[in-house]
């Protein structure tokens, strides 16, 4: 079968994904399916799996302290201050991928949260955390879907309150990296921790 969970050069059983760079090691042992919470934390997640769409993950992963030093360290009431110069700043730089539409979305989504109360955004999306006793652990990748009911509807409920660029597989990643759901599989050793 594959897509099983498979040992490391220490002989911990990890997703396969997690083994294929060093850099996804930390990333799958340290970070990804942890629970992040606070509206900062969560919107620098939500703007760089809208960055990924399209490219590797690693691309972004290896390319994030650019993104934070780009971005004022997502914090939503500095990056909803951006004005014209700072968008033609990000668009030159290198530290980060520069594309239009994606810098258009992180700048139009901070001046909405910006009007957002304190915990406003935290709430919301954990408001759509699936019951984890409702999801068997995944034996194998094939078991992890890209999309799910949960994560429809989290993206329809961003763009009602005025969000860009945040689909359903964009929301489903987002819940994935920041623990609302645990997609790492049934052997694997980051499952549950």
């Amino acid at each position: 079968m594959t897509g099983e969970a498979i040992a490391g050069p220490d002989g911990r059983l990890r997703c396969p994904w997690g083994l294929s760079t060093p850099d996804y090691v930390t990333y799958h042992d340290e970070e990804w399916g942890r629970p992040v919470r606070g509206d900062d934390a969560l919107f620098e997640r939500l703007c760089l799996e809208a960055f990924q769409s399209g490219l590797s993950w690693i691309t972004i992963l290896r390319r994030r302290e650019g993104f934070r030093r780009a971005f004022a360290d997502f914090e939503i009431a500095s990056v909803a201050e951006f004005g014209e110069a700072d968008r033609e700043r990000l668009l030159l730089d290198e530290g980060i991928i520069r594309n239009r539409a994606k810098v258009d979305a992180t700048l139009a989504n901070a001046k909405v949260l910006a009007e957002w109360a304190p915990g406003e955004l935290d709430a919301l999306i954990w408001s759509y955390a699936p019951d984890p006793a409702a999801r068997p652990a995944p034996l194998t990748t094939a078991d992890v879907p890209a999309v799910t009911p949960e994560s429809t509807a989290l993206s329809k409920a961003l763009k009602k309150r005025g969000l860009r660029f945040i689909g359903p597989t964009t929301a489903y990643a987002l819940m994935q990296a920041c623990g609302l759901v645990d997609d790492h599989l049934k052997d694997c050793v980051a499952r549950g921790v």
